[in-house]
């Protein structure tokens, strides 16, 4: 998660996160065929009240002010509403996950995870989620998958100083990597362990690659580019980093996430965005194979997609919310950096997440090799 804190939380204030590994309290209760969800098509941020009596879950996130607004939007709502117990842990571990499903007794029975993770792990780790559990149709459409939603979103985008740049702004990845029309410092993710949408899309525009002929990407060409402007750029390998380098002008244009651009600006950044481009971003929630009640688990996640939920965890976190429907009460800056609305979703870069989900181990040894050099 970009730019929050994490925590571990345990399973109860008393029992701690070691009970919860050795003795499985999560998915205890009713068996999922005797959990009654009610008739009718599943409708987001619905759940029959009582359905989940005696059911206990667990959901495991990433800690800190994140997952506290996931539990006071979402989770807590839910255990109210259906009667379900639902105890908290985390840092979400791949590894944890690994070994619950390996051993057979799995204890997280809902996960906020990494989307390329995810999608990697669907049908191995992640089992398939069900349609007439969770209602996905208030997604922004391309953010479904087989086994996991979104659990919130954000995006990948550029930002410019308006001082150097404000009469002729870049308008796009092209311009981004325009050192002699656009001359300065850029900053750009660098981070040595990991790879993931952004700099590689955007060397690529630049280098006159449309956006329809993307995937899959050709790194080699993508690496080239950018080692051509290598002088000109600044990496960040935080998102705190990131915004300080807005904050602090070091640089004239940034490829940053967009909770940390619209930080940096409200801190007095004399930065603006460019969303012509940008990529969307999200966290992801999936329950592992296994899971002692893939229906009640279910319900908690389509819950959790609920209009009202999910404006309700932006409004306490800032993360724009993947239902379409929902209104969060924002001020008018923090409006400017939602990423999921229409307007906003016309203006992203088509993304092709299973192509990163199946290359992205490749990637990350090319791209730790390149920041090496």
């Amino acid at each position: 998660m970009p730019g929050i804190s994490r925590k571990i939380i345990g399973c109860t204030a008393a029992a701690g996160a070691l009970l919860l590994t050795l003795t499985g309290c999560a998915g205890t209760g009713p068996a999922a065929a005797n959990v009654d969800l009610g008739s009718g098509p599943a409708r987001a941020g619905k759940v029959k009240k009582g359905a989940l009596d005696g059911v206990t879950l667990s959901f495991a996130s990433y800690g800190g002010i994140y997952q506290d607004g996931q539990e006071t939007a979402a989770v807590k709502p839910f255990a109210a509403e259906s009667g379900a117990k639902v105890l908290s842990d985390g840092p979400t571990d791949y590894t944890k996950v690994k070994a619950q499903v390996d051993a057979k007794n799995v204890t997280w029975d809902v996960v906020d995870t990494d989307t390329l993770w995810a999608e990697r792990q669907c049908g191995k780790l992640l089992m398939p989620l069900d349609s007439k559990i969770v209602d996905a149709s208030k997604l922004p459409k391309g953010m479904e998958s087989k086994c996991s939603v979104p659990a919130m979103s954000y995006g990948v985008v550029l930002m410019y100083d308006k001082k150097k740049f404000g009469n002729n702004p870049p308008k796009g990845w092209a311009d981004f990597l325009d050192t002699a029309k656009y001359p300065g410092k850029r900053a750009i993710p660098g981070i040595a362990s990991d790879a993931s949408p952004g700099a590689l899309e955007a060397a690529l525009l630049a280098d006159g690659v449309a956006p329809g002929q993307l995937y899959p990407l050709d790194v080699d060409r993508a690496l080239k580019k950018l080692t051509s402007v290598r002088s000109s750029l600044v990496f960040w390998d935080t998102g705190a980093r990131s915004q300080q380098l807005l904050e602090s002008g070091e640089v004239s244009m940034a490829m940053v996430w967009s909770g940390r651009a619209y930080s940096a600006v409200k801190n007095g950044a004399h930065f603006a965005p460019q969303w012509n481009q940008f990529l969307p971003v999200s966290d992801s929630l999936a329950v592992p194979v296994g899971a002692k009640n893939p229906k009640a688990s279910m319900a908690l996640i389509n819950y959790y997609l609920g209009a009202t939920e999910q404006a309700k965890l932006t409004e306490l976190t800032s993360y724009s919310p993947i239902n379409t429907d929902a209104k969060p009460k924002l001020d008018k800056l923090a409006s400017q950096y939602l990423t999921t609305t229409p307007e906003r979703q016309a203006q992203a870069l088509k993304v092709d997440m299973s192509w990163w989900a199946k290359n992205q181990e490749q990637i990350i040894q090319k791209w730790s090799d390149w920041l090496a050099r």
